[in-house]
């Protein structure tokens, strides 16, 4: 599955728009990596333990994504998208979304 954030994917054309697709998911790191994450914030420095937290939510939201349009029969999604919001102090929530389109 191609994925870009452009509108078209260059060298091919698009033949059809199959509509938008989605993927998100909620995490929270376990209280200990919180914790840690919550002092490394106090005397600065990377916070290895959020980023990791954000890695794998793009790659299961990313993942979810492409399951649904790979059920519609897409060759690619485009204008691919990622947003992301706190649910509560340690949880996010990262939605990734796009639209799926097939080739000529």
């Amino acid at each position: 599955m191609i994925l870009v954030n452009t509108e078209t994917v260059p060298g091919m054309e698009i033949e059809r728009a199959l509509g938008i697709v989605q993927g998100n998911t909620v995490q929270a790191k376990h209280v200990g990596k919180d914790i840690v994450g919550g002092l490394r914030g106090l005397v600065g420095g990377k916070m290895v333990e959020y980023e990791e937290m954000f890695r794998e939510s793009r790659a299961i939201a990313e993942k979810e994504m492409v399951e649904k349009a790979e059920k519609l029969g897409a060759d690619a999604i485009v204008n691919v998208r990622y947003s992301s919001s706190s649910i509560m102090n340690g949880s996010s929530e990262v939605m990734v979304y796009g639209t799926a389109v097939t080739f000529k």
